[in-house]
């Protein structure tokens, strides 16, 4: 039956404002007392171990009328707290979500009550009562027997305000996921991804999940840095894994036929919306299978994955839509850049005529000797396709990539030039990378031997390194297989329309926090005797020349190195127009870029775009240079934080 005695919902009150500093330390010490108190009466909430729960708040309203008058035993987070006189109201949240709880001293008794009036915002609970609806219809509990479980001695952010600053949502997840219910939404979209991935792998395709060691000698199956550490008791260095690549094929020629593994994978590189130093991958191999068993793959995880987590294969993601249903699109790599740059690689066969071809396009290069056709087709492709708006939002397949970027995939016997390889875009993301695997034990020696001597030389610090190991486990003879990797951060991105890779990470890799916040380096003291700075311009420079230059402050919003650069940083920044500018600057040698954003720095704006990398600059950021004990030294100009983006300069 439903309660129509004096039971009401209040109306929620005026939004409350956040607490200062000092407004929390009081709170915190009211809640130790209150714990001494219990304490004191022999109530420690800290010795509870069970709570016999047997209802959540989601099937309890979803099931209400077989429940009604039901008792049920409940448990979760206090989230807010009405007390009025011999009743109060109780929002408590447990895995499915809110429920309401009715507590009053006629039903629990005056001593029970005068100690739950104690409890607080954020502490944990149990409850024993019978399912009702209270006057304004809110299915509720009405609470027979109340136990303190957990004593908070935090302070929980207002439930108006929540846990805004993104910054602190990362350090402390786990008051990000109490407050914000879409974040537990998105974490629990992951792992139905994650298991619709299982399924899709195991059932579909008849593979068998494995484990491979995160710990080598060697760091194979990408192109990447590594993490180093040093094992203690063998006494060597060792790597954290850049892929799971090279066991996983190891087993294959071990007569496991199909295998996967979703695992955790380090690359010691960048950091931004789309890329961490710690990420997810899912790599499968399958024996007697081609590349084009690996495109279905693809499709059929996205495909499958979409429809579990959002029930359609349209997928939203800002103000783009994106139809996930297979057949995807091909693109071949080099009919893509011959398309875009007009240049005829389709008859071009040597690597100085590429050379040349390329040079008039507008590319430089360092070492003219190091490239080759095929790696100038790969670059262009990246330099000059990939940021065409549009053009890889797909889905799509990338095929035909050169043998020289593709040290483990087949070469195409229509073109040995190329491989059997793809790469499928969403988004214009790399979304996976997939191979008709390379078995020939001579051609791998070979690729292996040249991507070693370009690491040895310094040509490309990012080449495979040789694995003798692996070329012997490919004498021993591995079958026919199609191969492929699937960045799982990012499909989860994807899919849940989350901005950063940090959104779709419980615990993505911050900076150290210290006292104030994040900690700062120290101070490098500065001997000036040890300081050369170049002559003063002598010659007067003409003003009106020089007026012309529009030296404006700009708000770094985000910073990024530049893939394949050694000195490059991109900075995205707020010029006060409203509209993003990108400028690059090469000084990725003296800063770390996640310290830059959110700073103020000084730019020139009216410079005409320049390209650098395939990108264009909008601009110059404007550092101190000097010498210090023989070695440059460079300061970014940053300023008052107090200025606005866009104060002009005079």
């Amino acid at each position: 039956m439903t309660d129509n005695s004096q039971v009401k919902n209040n109306a929620p009150q005026a939004e409350e404002r956040e607490l200062s500093e000092k407004e929390i330390g009081e709170q915190r010490q009211i809640k130790r007392k209150k714990l001494e108190e219990l304490r004191e009466m022999g109530r420690d909430p800290f010795r509870e171990e069970t709570f016999d729960v047997s209802a959540w708040s989601k099937d309890i309203r979803d099931n209400f009328d077989a429940m009604e008058d039901q008792e049920v035993r409940v448990a979760g987070r206090i989230m807010a707290f009405r007390r009025m006189g011999k009743v109060a109201f109780v929002d408590m949240q447990d895995k499915q979500g809110r429920i309401q709880i009715f507590v009053a001293r006629d039903n629990i008794g005056q001593d029970e009550y005068n100690v739950f009036k104690t409890y607080d915002v954020g502490d944990i609970i149990g409850v024993n009562g019978v399912v009702f609806k209270t006057k304004t219809g809110e299915t509720s509990i009405r609470a027979m027997e109340v136990k303190l479980l957990c004593k908070s001695l935090q302070v929980l952010p207002n439930k108006w305000h929540g846990l805004k600053d993104t910054d602190l949502r990362y350090r402390q997840r786990y008051v990000d996921l109490i407050m914000n219910s879409d974040v537990k939404d998105v974490f629990l979209k992951r792992a139905k991804i994650i298991s619709t991935m299982r399924k899709v792998l195991e059932e579909d395709y008849d593979l068998i999940e494995v484990e491979t060691p995160v710990l080598g000698n060697i760091a194979g199956g990408a192109a990447a840095r590594p993490f180093w550490t040093h094992h203690n008791t063998l006494d060597i260095d060792m790597t954290l894994r850049i892929s799971l690549e090279l066991h996983l094929k190891r087993l294959i020629v071990g007569g496991l036929d199909g295998v996967y593994e979703i695992g955790k994978v380090f690359r010691n590189e960048g950091m931004d919306k789309n890329h961490s130093p710690e990420f997810t991958s899912m790599e499968a191999y399958k024996a007697y299978v081609n590349l084009e068993t690996m495109m279905d793959l693809m499709e059929q995880v996205t495909y499958k994955c979409a429809m579990a987590v959002n029930g359609t294969p349209i997928v939203k993601y800002g103000d783009k839509e994106f139809d996930v249903t297979p057949p995807w699109n091909k693109i071949d790599m080099t009919e893509a850049v011959i398309k875009v740059t007009g240049i005829p690689f389709d008859k071009i066969d040597s690597d100085e005529e590429a050379i040349e071809a390329a040079k008039k396009y507008g590319m430089t290069f360092e070492n003219e000797a190091d490239w080759t056709r095929g790696k100038i087709i790969a670059e262009m492709f990246e330099d000059y396709c990939e940021d065409i708006p549009g053009f890889l939002d797909g889905p799509c397949f990338v095929c035909g990539h050169p043998v020289e970027v593709s040290p483990l995939a087949k070469k195409d016997p229509k073109d040995p030039r190329i491989t059997r390889r793809f790469e499928s875009y969403i988004n214009g993301w790399e979304m996976s990378n997939a191979f008709s695997e390379l078995n020939d034990p001579i051609d791998q020696y070979e690729r292996f031997a040249e991507q070693q001597r370009q690491l040895d030389l310094g040509i490309d610090d990012e080449a495979h390194p040789m694995d003798t190991d692996f070329v012997n486990a490919l004498e021993v003879g591995m079958p026919p297989t199609g191969g492929i990797g699937i960045g799982v951060d990012r499909l989860v991105m994807l899919l849940t329309d989350s901005a950063t890779i940090r959104d779709v990470q419980l615990f993505p890799v911050m900076k150290p926090e210290g006292k104030g916040g994040a900690q700062k380096k120290e101070t490098v003291k500065i001997d000036f005797s040890k300081v050369q700075i170049e002559p003063l311009f002598e010659e007067f420079v003409d003003f009106d020349t020089f007026s012309k230059s529009d030296f404006r402050a700009v708000k770094i919003k985000n910073c990024e190195e530049v893939p394949k650069s050694d000195k490059l940083l991109k900075f995205t920044l707020n010029d006060g127009t409203g509209e993003d500018r990108i400028i690059l600057s090469g000084i990725k040698k003296y800063y770390d870029p996640a310290e830059l954003v959110g700073k103020t720095a000084i730019a020139i704006t009216n410079l005409p775009p320049r390209k650098m990398m395939g990108q264009y600059s909008n601009g110059m950021l404007i550092s101190a240079v000097n010498e210090y004990d023989g070695e440059e030294m460079l300061n970014l100009l940053l300023v008052d934080d107090r200025i606005p983006a866009g104060a002009k300069l005079y």
